[in-house]
């Protein structure tokens, strides 16, 4: 299943993501309407500093099992089997804040929601726009690829790919320096036998 797929190294905080992701939540979809929108829509992915000031993009990840899920007294977050996402019915949640308590990630979050009720809410890796062929909003908006949609396994083999390359360059590297040393002693040496058949 295809999921977003967060490079943290490449990303430098420009806070796209989450406007993107509030305007794709919106009710109007569109970023000069959406910001006026009563209750206003929160972004579902949240940008963290390190100590080191490096930006970190966190979402959820809909773990299997998901610890939020198992969490909810009420059933309101669930998996959709199909899509492999876990999602929260906004009807049925209590504020208990069991799921954000159970969260290992911290991405789950209570805001205010259509029907005039505070319930959680987090990454539902953009279905509605899924359904229509588009990718994540987040993903759409990530101009340095710090947000990539896809399959993990095929991502993991593509890290494997560029680690293998650079392997293989830093080997091929150190053997031509070797190489190079070896022909200047070569070189040094028959100088020494010249000089000394000189004398």
């Amino acid at each position: 299943m295809k999921t977003v797929i967060v490079k943290p190294e490449r990303c430098v905080g420009c806070l796209q993501c989450r406007f993107a992701c509030a305007v794709a939540h919106s009710k109007s979809k569109h970023s000069y309407t959406a910001i006026s929108e009563s209750p206003l829509s929160k972004p579902r992915i949240h940008i963290g500093l390190l100590k080191n000031a490096i930006p970190f993009p966190n979402k959820c990840r809909h773990c299997d099992p998901a610890p939020c899920e198992r969490a909810c007294i009420t059933k309101a977050i669930y998996r959709d089997e199909k899509k492999n996402i876990v999602l929260i019915d906004p009807t049925r949640c209590i504020n208990c804040g069991m799921c954000a308590m159970a969260c290992p990630f911290g991405v789950v979050r209570y805001h205010l929601q259509i029907n005039s009720k505070i319930a959680a809410h987090k990454c539902d890796q953009c279905i509605l726009r899924q359904s229509e062929g588009k990718v994540p909003a987040c993903v759409e908006t990530c101009k340095v690829g710090a947000l990539v949609f896809g399959e993990i396994n095929d991502e993991m083999d593509k890290e494997t790919a560029k680690v293998a390359e650079l392997v293989w360059l830093g080997i091929r590297q150190k053997s031509e320096e070797e190489a190079n040393a070896f022909s200047s002693l070569k070189e040094y040496k028959s100088k020494l036998i010249e000089i000394a058949k000189r004398r």
